[in-house]
């Protein structure tokens, strides 16, 4: 594929998601005729380059463009992820999951827990320890994944929340949240010199 089919596909989904068909479609209008499964191979290429969003409509694949901030300072996943490293392995799973539900203001899916770091059997092991204290969500999970188009969503999927609040897991992701937000904003010229900047500060 040329560089002039990528920049064709950046400016027919400029502001909006098309299924494969549509892209392949109007590609055909601007003269580049290509075979479904050709364009279906180099979108998902596209994705997996992080270039595309794809999120799964029933029956169809749907491609939106990925926003360029999000491209060059990387997603809530990534930060939670890097900031979650230092903690003991008991609260990694409650923690990640307590600070990305509240800053999503909904449960958390099992592929958002990949993308945070964790890998699927400590996932699964967590959620049959003594120590869970994860719940599946009250909701169906169809209706929190309706909405979201920057995540690929299985049907039937469950998501997860925190059934119960310890005051570690709390004082943990507090302590996460302030660091990702230090680390996210100019602070230079707010803080006095003399002032220790320990997160310890705050625990």
């Amino acid at each position: 594929m040329s560089d002039s089919i990528y920049l064709l596909v950046n400016d027919i989904l400029k502001g909006r998601q098309l299924s494969i068909s549509g892209v392949t479609r109007e590609l055909k209008e601007k003269g580049i005729d290509e075979h479904r499964l050709v364009m279906t191979g180099y979108l998902r290429a596209l994705k997996d380059l992080r270039k595309l969003n794809e999120v799964e409509i029933p029956p169809s694949k749907v491609y939106s463009l990925v926003e360029i901030e999000q491209a060059d300072t990387g997603d809530i996943y990534s930060l939670i992820a890097e900031n979650i490293k230092s903690l003991e392995s008991a609260f990694t799973i409650p923690v990640a999951a307590y600070v990305l539900s509240r800053t999503l203001e909904r449960p958390v899916f099992k592929e958002e827990f990949i993308r945070m770091g964790i890998s699927a059997k400590n996932l699964s092991d967590y959620l049959t320890s003594p120590d869970c204290v994860l719940k599946p969500a009250e909701k169906s999970p169809k209706e929190y994944a309706a909405g979201i188009t920057k995540l690929k969503v299985t049907t039937g999927e469950p998501a997860y929340e925190l059934g119960t609040i310890n005051e570690s897991v709390l004082k943990h992701s507090n302590c996460i949240l302030l660091r990702i937000l230090r680390n996210s904003v100019d602070l230079s010229g707010l803080i006095p010199k003399t002032k220790s900047t320990s997160l310890q500060d705050y625990v």
